[in-house]
């Protein structure tokens, strides 16, 4: 039997046109109701009257005026910042870092606080939310989302956590304990998918529908975006390249022992700083280390060169499978390296497969976790508000 098709009905079409217009407006700023009209395509009466509609729904207000020819001057309008605010949280081993955002994605206020003398998970996430909501100047009522970017995987069935090796208080059930406290939509989401969802938007992969980044900082990480979405595997599990086997290291049987797994053993942050010291580039952290490699030139190049061997079984591992146009280095790691690591692992990965993806550094310079909270919320309540029931 043939789908039946729903007639455009009137209600449905001013649905439609409403959310054009607040997405033009969230894209090319405050408009007058004439250019809404023209951008749209609608008449100047029904540019009009959907203007006033969004005025009384409270999701568009006068900002301004144009000046025009010899008439009164034209109104400028403009998403209303306050309709909606929205919370993105990073959670690391030692630290909670959470930011609030309006609709507009204006970020307004930023917290940090310290996790390592704590065994309350929901008291620290609660305390996050409710400080960066006020450091913003925003109701807690105005807060439809919370994101938690969270190293480990994460269920796409139920959303709750399932194992997370940095956070062995995280656990089943937290999910639901924090939407109850905090009685917000809540969120969990893979730390490294988060910032594979923020190069998309603003970084190296910008335009790109398929590629593979691969985070490279206390542990190793990947995500992996095909048509423009994240893959997330039937478990969650996909792009736990940590786990990757690879000659060189020993193969842990036991993951519930918490023992590192063998990629990670490879090329984490304490196997670069490990390298790096054997080459002379002694270093309290793993960036400094790669830092120190490139800036000494020729004398770095030992080094840059066992790193981008160790960091090349990984991505020819993804890349055989996925064959990606596109691979992003990120993290502290992929971050310091710069093009001169990038560049190192793309002819490493070229010469030991068929496959030859572009490599390159990221293109984020701070807190691609966080911005990719608050984005993934950001899509999720705009949908929320500017939509509108069809009946």
């Amino acid at each position: 039997m043939s789908a039946t098709r729903l007639p455009g009905t009137p209600r449905l079409l001013r649905a439609l046109n409403d959310r054009a217009a607040l997405e033009l407006l969230l894209e090319q700023g405050p408009l007058t109701r004439a250019r809404l009209g023209e951008l749209t395509g609608l008449s100047k009466v029904t540019a009009s009257q959907l203007v006033e509609r969004l005025e009384e729904r409270g999701l568009v207000t006068r900002v301004g005026e144009r000046a025009g020819g010899r008439g009164p001057n034209a109104q400028l309008y403009a998403v209303r910042p306050g309709s909606a605010h929205v919370v993105g949280v990073n959670v690391g081993a030692d630290r909670v870092v959470a930011a609030c955002a309006d609709i507009t994605g204006t970020v307004l206020g930023r917290v940090e606080q310290s996790t390592g003398d704590t065994d309350d998970p929901v008291g620290v996430v609660h305390t996050a939310v409710v400080q960066a909501a006020g450091s913003a100047g925003a109701e807690l009522s105005s807060v439809r989302r919370v994101v938690l970017g969270t190293p480990g995987l994460v269920d796409p069935g139920t959303g709750d956590i399932t194992f997370a090796f940095d956070l062995p208080r995280w656990h089943r059930g937290l999910l639901a304990a924090l939407r109850e406290d905090l009685q917000i939509p809540v969120v969990f989401a893979n730390d490294v998918n988060l910032a594979a969802v923020a190069e998309a938007r603003a970084g190296a992969g910008r335009g790109v529908s398929d590629f593979a980044l691969i985070w490279v900082g206390a542990g190793v990480g990947l995500a992996i975006m095909l048509g423009g979405r994240l893959h997330h595997g039937s478990t969650g599990a996909a792009g736990e390249i940590g786990y990757l086997p690879v000659p060189g290291v020993p193969i842990p049987r036991d993951v519930s022992r918490r023992a590192k797994p063998a990629f990670q053993q490879l090329a984490a942050a304490d196997a670069v700083r490990a390298v790096a010291a054997e080459h002379g580039f002694d270093a309290p952290t793993a960036a400094e280390a790669v830092r120190a490699g490139v800036a000494a030139g020729t004398a770095g190049e030992p080094f840059l060169d066992e790193l981008a061997r160790r960091l090349a079984l990984g991505v020819a591992g993804t890349c055989v499978v996925l064959d990606p146009p596109l691979v992003v280095l990120a993290g502290e790691v992929g971050q310091a390296g710069g093009a001169a690591l990038a560049d190192r692992v793309q002819r490493e990965v070229a010469a030991i497969t068929l496959v030859k993806p572009r490599v390159v550094t990221t293109g984020l310079a701070e807190e691609p976790i966080l911005h990719g909270a608050l984005w993934t919320a950001l899509d999720a309540v705009r949908d929320e508000v500017f939509g509108s029931t069809v009946g």
